[in-house]
């Protein structure tokens, strides 16, 4: 009989170093905040890794306006009358959260051939849309910028 739970916690990962700017990452905290419990920590690094080069890249504008102006990290920058304290850190890890969990769900879609197992890969695919677009919508509003921009033709 083998009891359930009694396996010995794993190694917390190391954080991730940022560009200094921008908050360092601790993977343990995603683990826990986004419920990604079946993914080995390799894997876990290097989607966090990925995203955090995406969405650096993104904000690469925004962060040299911002270092122009004096301000050297994310903390030094003003916040709106409506933002509450953290706002721009908190979306900063929603948007590499999000990207890091798209990684994941394109990655580790089921091999299965069976219809039902098609069915599960379509859902990942869309729930990974769903992630790159809150993280594109939460580098829209840390920059200030609107979710959606309508021209008409």
């Amino acid at each position: 009989m083998i009891a359930h739970g009694t396996n010995p916690p794993s190694q917390p990962l190391e954080t991730i170093s940022n560009n200094g700017f921008w908050p360092n990452i601790d993977p343990n905290q995603f683990i826990d905040e986004e419920r990604v419990h079946n993914v080995t920590p390799p894997r876990i690094r290097q989607s966090l890794r990925a995203a955090i080069a995406d969405v650096n890249r993104q904000l690469a504008s925004y962060q040299s306006s911002q270092q122009e102006n004096g301000r050297a990290v994310i903390d030094d920058v003003p916040i709106e009358p409506w933002q509450t304290p953290g706002d721009l850190q908190l979306l900063y890890l929603r948007a590499v959260y999000a990207q890091a969990q798209a990684d994941l769900l394109e990655r580790y879609r089921d091999a299965s051939a069976t219809g039902e197992g098609d069915k599960l890969g379509e859902a990942k695919d869309l729930a990974a849309d769903d992630y790159r677009a809150d993280a594109r919508w939460a580098v829209a509003e840390l920059t200030g910028y609107n979710h959606t921009t309508v021209d008409l033709i």
